[in-house]
């Protein structure tokens, strides 16, 4: 099936992969690392990236994506976009039943793209943003009434960035607290079993999956191993299979790169652009001043960071927007981003501001929260310390669990500056906007603008960003955009991550998604 879309002055040509079941071994355990463990399993609700390795295995979403960008058929096995681009009719899959026996149906799109997505996901408002509702003719068509057009919507049907959960079970309770949080039911090619706090979260072969084939292996273990060195001598000894996400780190994952069974790639991360950063708490504190952040984009030797800390994977950020959105004209570099720092100019900025040092050097005091996401993030706080302290801003490095660091910063906004990292996402609506959007200052949603920074006329450019069908004019405004961005700096980008994905060469076929890690492992197998 074709189907055809305008945007951004550009004629895109979409043709749906179709779905087969690859030839595998059958059977077996992969045991796989999980870092750190998450908080909880309702994906629906936070995407930590915890959470992310766990439940893509679980639930689906209406398509996945190859590596190569192209549309794979799940959940929805095609899709017909009206010429105005604001009507979207998804033919959704027949014969698929939740893993309690009920049959998937319209009805269950509807509620989570309308009920859930929409109003408690972390980008879930931006992405279905233009939605103003879903039709449910039958059971298996589900058609989209959008305000505007917004092909950006189409690269967010993943399992992890969109999952599609269970009506029956969610309808008429309390979505952050019901037990399906913890307990989830969903279509994917494998079942929850059991979640053991400290050790593991087991899920088992889907033996009715929808996909006849598949899955290939019998089950999936997810482990939590909190210390790094053990974590690295569990893929040395082959107790785990896969790790994602620098959980072990890098100059470990360089050295066991050189070993016959073990190996190391950079691919799966396709549409995640993730973004390394620090968000300042801009309505009390010290950061409030626009000043003091841009002085501390403009001391950091991002260079540094990169080839000391994480071995040479990533590259020196440059704006509010990654690098990756040059394809579409959208990145542009813009000042106060200086790769290798400069701290005699971040010096004079603070100066100017009046900001006096003291009889020990000091000109101000603040506590730093790091992402509690493995070693390296420690090292960059370190690097951090030392950075700043040289431009007389003395630093308190804090390292919390992954539940105490969410709710201080996304639920008390307790902090001053934290050290994190963001995905953009194939399309600046979808992961960058949150960041920034007044409307994004949603408190106890993960993820979004906890900076709560709020301002009118970049409102208005992110609407109008958003929507825009003409190339030069989105073109335009996404420079005005990162031109306010890079003076007002509530968020400091520090560089676009590489992350690495390290895996026993005998695990074959996780590697087809997109989503990487975060995809579903159907089509994984052993090959002993």
């Amino acid at each position: 099936m074709k189907t055809i879309y305008k945007f951004a002055g550009l004629v895109m040509l979409l043709i749906l992969s179709s779905v087969s079941a690859q030839a595998g071994k059958p059977g077996g355990t992969l045991s796989f690392l999980v870092q750190p463990e998450p908080p909880t399993l309702a994906s629906y609700v936070s995407t930590s990236g915890p959470i992310g390795l766990v439940m893509p295995k679980v639930y689906e979403g209406l398509f996945d994506y190859d590596n190569d960008g192209k549309m794979i058929p799940i959940l929805a096995e095609s899709f017909d976009m009206s010429a105005d681009g604001k009507t979207v009719k998804f033919n959704l899959r027949k014969g698929v039943e939740w893993h309690d026996g009920k049959p998937f149906t319209s009805a269950d799109v509807k509620f989570t793209i309308m009920e859930v997505l929409k109003k408690v996901h972390p980008r879930g408002p931006n992405s279905f943003r233009e939605v103003t509702n879903i039709e449910t003719p039958d059971a298996h068509t589900a058609i989209f009434k959008l305000k505007k057009p917004a092909p950006y919507m189409m690269r967010s049907f993943s399992a992890y960035e969109s999952p599609i959960v269970p009506k029956h079970l969610l309808e008429g309770k309390d979505v952050k607290s019901a037990p399906l949080a913890n307990k989830p039911v969903g279509t994917g090619p494998f079942k929850f079993v059991e979640w053991k706090k400290g050790q593991y979260i087991r899920l088992d072969k889907n033996k009715d999956y929808w996909q006849k084939g598949l899955p290939h292996l019998d089950r999936i273990v997810g482990r939590f191993i909190p210390d790094a060195s053990t974590r690295t001598a569990a893929m040395e000894n082959g107790e785990v299979l896969y790790v994602a996400y620098n959980a072990i780190p890098n100059i470990d994952a360089v050295r066991l790169k050189e070993r016959d069974d073990i190996d190391v790639t950079t691919e799966g991360y396709s549409m995640i652009n993730p973004m390394a950063l620090i968000e300042f708490n801009t309505k009390e504190g010290p950061f409030v001043d626009p000043a003091i952040r841009r002085a501390i984009s403009v001391a950091i030797d991002r260079r540094f960071m990169i080839d000391t800390i994480f071995f040479g994977y990533g590259k020196p950020a440059t704006s509010a927007l990654s690098s990756n959105f040059k394809a579409t004209n959208l990145h542009a570099e813009m000042p106060n981003y200086p790769e290798k720092g400069d701290k005699a100019a971040a010096n004079a900025i603070l100066d100017k501001a009046g900001y006096k040092r003291d009889g020990n050097g000091v000109r101000l005091k603040a506590v730093l929260d790091l992402i509690p996401y493995g070693e390296d993030w420690r090292r960059a706080g370190e690097y951090l310390k030392q950075a700043l302290g040289d431009i007389g801003i003395q630093l308190e490095l804090r390292y919390e669990d992954v539940p105490t660091w969410l709710k201080r910063v996304y639920h008390r906004y307790d902090f001053q500056m934290n050290v994190n990292y963001f995905y953009q996402l194939p399309d600046p609506v979808l992961g960058v906007h949150r960041h920034y959007g007044t409307d994004q200052i949603r408190k106890g949603t993960h993820f979004v603008n906890s900076s709560r920074y709020s301002n009118p006329k970049l409102d208005a450019l992110l609407d109008s960003g958003a929507g825009e069908p003409d190339a030069a004019k989105r073109t335009a405004a996404y420079k005005e955009i990162q031109q306010i961005l890079a003076d007002d700096m509530p968020v400091v980008n520090l560089f676009e991550l590489e992350f690495l994905v390290v895996y026993n060469t005998k695990l074959k076929g996780a590697y087809g998604s997109a989503m990487g890690a975060y995809g579903s492992f159907r089509e994984a197998y052993l090959d002993d």
